[in-house]
């Protein structure tokens, strides 16, 4: 459990000066950082604000009552009412977190939420800031290992302070839920020492036939075979800077260093053990990943390889979500008016949602700007 966090201050500084000359009586964004097991710290690198909705409305403001105090100027903002509390728009800041947790790169993520408000209505407003952190760890959450617990920051603008919660995940989250924890400000980044990997991949994946599938369509495949794939990852040796890790010891030089995964020779075993008879076609998701991880100078060494690791799964799933994203309602483009009324089916579908097994004429199933899948001799290849 993390009991104590420490902040970049150049970053958090920047932040609550902007926060101090927007005039808003709410806001809520989201910390990055790292939550390190082995150290029980937490690291804050960055605030992130989370934007307006689709509908142009703010995803954290007081409520009715609080105003209404305001506009009667009975109450300045530093002293709203008692009754004041936060209204936040959870799924939207939820989204916000799933949409950045893809582009981070390992060890880094969306570790928890801060809000800029009063004592009062942050005291208020316990239960819809719990809600806000499991919507936000569950939609940021990538990883099997990910940390069952997440930060809480409050940034107090009456009195001007800042005060951190450990929010323990759980089903049934509480104001029992959270807990505060020692919070300071220093020189995080600087101290920070960068691992770079580029990984090449290249995943085989069975496509079966309809009586043997459980998960036919073209994302269930793809999501199915880096879930398994990821198991593998995880057994594979790791050599920094030419030199096998076999020690579990600290890094003590400067500069950037190069990692390679040397994975185990195996034969695509996470296609899984099947019958020939039951496979009608491959599906070849093949391309690299440059994966980069920031590591504090006190952890050991495996923990930059294992957020490496970390980095191309979650990499690998980030890219699938975006193109599943990109082709959602996109229909497969008809360039043959002489198909058959089945092949016209399957083209007003999006492309995630393609029954793999149906696909077995020659055709192309594009995707938008990001890429274009063949389906031609049994094989679907992405690029």
């Amino acid at each position: 459990m993390v009991k104590a966090v420490v902040g970049e201050e150049t970053r958090l500084q920047l932040a609550e000066d902007r926060l101090s000359r927007s005039s808003l009586p709410a806001e809520v964004g989201l910390l990055i950082g790292k939550l390190s097991l082995t150290l029980d710290r937490g690291f804050v690198f960055d605030l992130v604000s989370t934007p307006r909705n689709d509908a142009g409305q703010p995803a954290c403001s007081l409520m009715e009552t609080a105003k209404d105090d305001k506009k009667k100027g009975s109450k300045s903002k530093s002293q709203p009412a008692d009754s004041s509390s936060l209204l936040i728009d959870k799924d939207w800041v939820a989204e916000h977190a799933r949409q950045v947790s893809r582009m981070l790169v390992g060890g880094m993520n969306v570790v928890g939420i801060y809000v800029w408000a009063s004592e009062i209505s942050f005291k208020n407003s316990t239960m819809v800031l719990c809600q806000t952190i499991k919507a936000v760890a569950e939609a940021a959450s990538m990883l099997e290992a990910d940390p069952d617990e997440k930060l809480l920051i409050h940034i107090c603008y009456s009195p001007r302070r800042w005060t951190c919660r450990n929010c323990t995940l759980s089903s049934n989250m509480t104001s029992s839920s959270l807990r505060p924890c020692d919070f300071k400000m220093g020189r995080v980044l600087t101290s920070l020492q960068t691992f770079k990997c580029l990984y090449n991949f290249d995943l085989r994946l069975p496509i079966y036939h309809e009586s043997a599938s459980t998960s036919q369509t073209l994302s269930d495949n793809l999501r199915h075979g880096i879930s398994i794939y990821a198991i593998e990852l995880r057994s594979a040796k790791a050599m920094i800077d030419g030199k096998l890790v076999v020690s579990d010891e600290t890094c003590t030089t400067d500069g950037l260093h190069e990692v390679e995964l040397l994975l185990p020779f195996t034969q695509d075993t996470y296609i899984g053990a099947c019958s020939q008879k039951d496979i009608i076609g491959v599906l070849v998701f093949t391309g690299s990943v440059c994966s980069f991880a920031h590591l504090n100078s006190k952890e050991p060494i495996s923990q930059a390889i294992a957020d490496i690791k970390g980095d191309i799964i979650r990499s690998l799933r980030s890219r699938l979500d975006i193109l599943c994203d990109e082709a959602d309602g996109h229909l497969s483009p008809s360039d043959d008016g002489n198909r058959e009324a089945s092949d016209e089916t399957l083209r007003k579908k999006p492309v995630p949602q393609l029954v793999l097994h149906s696909l077995r004429v020659h055709s192309s199933i594009e995707t938008g700007k990001y890429a274009i899948f063949h389906f031609r001799d049994e094989f679907l290849f992405l690029g």
